[in-house]
């Protein structure tokens, strides 16, 4: 039977070593100040902003809310954005995406100081990710490494193919694993002979967007697999990009959908707002 890597338990247990590093963190006078900002109302991006504020209530993280219509002009967010850069006392500034069509997101994301960009997401962050600086890590990307060590998974030396070549999740997974001394292919929509390439796969990560879309001839025995994918299935369930049921018995190791990827990203996010400390 595979090991079901549970991203539940390890996001727990790396809130409670954040939350004794913040309490520490206060004996010392430093406080931690996280600015969030929303524009609409989207109800998804509703449910992600009140999970990370809750995180941060928990661990110890003061977090600002900054709520803007969505027919609020691109000038005025912009105008926000460094208005919280210049803030002494806001240490991550955090843009929730997407925003509205009228809205340049790139423009946003480098509007905000590689300071406080504890989402990851600036060229300068992705940069210093790349040649192996110390700066601010994309959250999915760095929770799939803490699933992988935490669970016991050697990366050095593996086999590894990411399906999906996104800015968030496919190529700082890349460069991650790089890190970590992996052999790396990354597929992706153009990819020629994918049941090729990912049958080669010791550990599979698959976020390609769609629905259940890898099977069991897609993946070799004994492989990890890790499913970044979100979706809702023909009853109403959420899933994954990866058919579960199909493959488990296949693999060494699995992340289920929900309860495996998903709580990491938080939980970086969160240890990204204590770096900005360190």
């Amino acid at each position: 039977m595979a090991q079901l890597i549970d991203g539940k338990k390890i996001s727990n247990e790396i809130k409670e070593e954040l939350k004794a590093e913040v309490e520490a963190l206060k004996r010392q006078g430093k406080e931690i100040c996280l600015a969030v900002v929303q524009v609409g109302q989207d109800p998804a991006s509703c449910v992600y902003v009140n999970n990370k504020k809750k995180a941060c209530a928990y661990i110890g993280i003061r977090s600002e809310a900054y709520e803007l219509p969505e027919t609020v002009e691109e000038e005025e967010l912009l105008a926000l954005v460094e208005k919280l850069n210049q803030a002494g006392h806001v240490n991550g500034i955090l843009v929730q995406l997407p925003l509205p069509a009228h809205i340049d997101e790139d423009k946003v994301i480098r509007a905000i100081s590689p300071d406080k960009d504890v989402d990851g997401f600036h060229p300068v962050s992705v940069g210093r990710l790349w040649i192996g600086e110390p700066g601010f890590l994309s959250c999915t990307p760095a929770g799939i490494i803490q699933l992988l060590k935490r669970s016991g998974i050697s990366i050095d030396g593996k086999e590894c193919v990411i399906v999906g070549r996104s800015n968030i999740v496919g190529k700082p997974m890349a460069a991650l694993l790089l890190r970590e001394h992996a052999t790396v292919t990354v597929a992706h929509s153009h990819t020629k002979d994918l049941r090729e390439i990912t049958k080669r796969a010791d550990i599979l990560i698959v976020a390609m967007g769609k629905r259940q879309f890898i099977g069991a001839e897609y993946v070799k025995d004994g492989a990890v697999v890790i499913d970044v994918g979100m979706h809702r299935d023909e009853h109403n369930k959420l899933c994954g990009d990866v058919a579960f049921d199909q493959i488990c018995e296949k693999t060494s190791a699995i992340t289920p959908v929900p309860g495996g990827v998903g709580p990491m990203t938080i939980a970086m996010l969160m240890n990204n707002c204590v770096q900005t400390v360190r």
